[in-house]
């Protein structure tokens, strides 16, 4: 899973708090690949679900995803089948993992906090092996938890997944600042308590962001970066 030539963390900040970051759309640009291989799933199983259906829910568990777009398109189908569009998922974005890569200023964002002491995480709702392949293209210390939707019984937008990556840090959920490109990872935040930080690198606009209790909205990874100081954080 972890690259080699890994940063280490630098000990020169003990910081009380910590940042649990999500993946897929915050620091690998993969949200439209899984909005192209659910949408797959769902045709080969006879469904068909417009793709902005599906944009606004990735970032749910696979479970609540399909649950969630049958009600909303009035489909009922077989728990089978639901299960079946699940697998189809996973078999599609598979593929399409060589097109997936790091967003602008993911790499660097990562490193400049490990050079100043502040912990960090990564919080995911996907299956172990989905995020085993997508890390491969960040270079992430031995010492940083990742957490995935295999770890928790709860996905987002309960907070279960942010609450285990903060404690595998040492902190509490309400000492951590949540960084996520949509709603269910905002509202997850809120629910735990926590400080959210919204990206628009995973499509959502920034009033979505917002509404789901943003406390900052930036475009990227990289503008994150530039304005670390307006969350407190030593910029260097």
């Amino acid at each position: 899973m972890r690259n080699q030539n890994r940063p280490r963390h630098s000990q020169k900040v003990k910081s009380d708090f910590a940042i649990v970051f999500d993946l897929d759309g915050t620091l690998v640009d993969s949200v439209y690949e899984h909005v192209i291989s659910w949408k797959r799933a769902f045709a080969d199983e006879g469904l068909h679900v417009p793709g902005f259906m599906i944009h606004n829910k990735v970032g749910m568990s696979g479970r609540l995803m399909v649950r969630q777009v049958l009600r909303e398109t009035r489909q009922r189908v077989s728990l089978k089948k639901m299960k079946a569009i699940e697998e189809l998922h996973k078999s599609y974005f598979s593929r399409m993992l060589p097109l997936v890569g790091t967003l602008p200023g993911a790499q660097a964002l990562l490193d400049r906090l490990s050079s100043v002491g502040v912990r960090w995480a990564i919080g995911t709702g996907g299956d172990r092996k989905a995020v085993a392949a997508q890390l491969k293209s960040l270079r992430i210390p031995d010492s940083v938890p990742v957490t995935t939707g295999d770890d928790v019984a709860e996905a987002k937008p309960e907070p279960e997944i942010f609450m285990v990556a903060a404690e595998r840090l040492g902190v509490r959920i309400t000492q951590s600042i949540i960084v996520g490109d949509s709603v269910w990872d905002l509202l997850a935040a809120c629910r735990g308590k926590a400080l959210g930080i919204g990206l628009l690198s995973g499509g959502y606009c920034s009033s979505d962001l917002e509404r789901a209790g943003a406390y900052r909205v930036y475009k990227d990874p990289a503008d994150l970066l530039t304005h670390l100081e307006e969350l407190g954080l030593p910029a260097d």
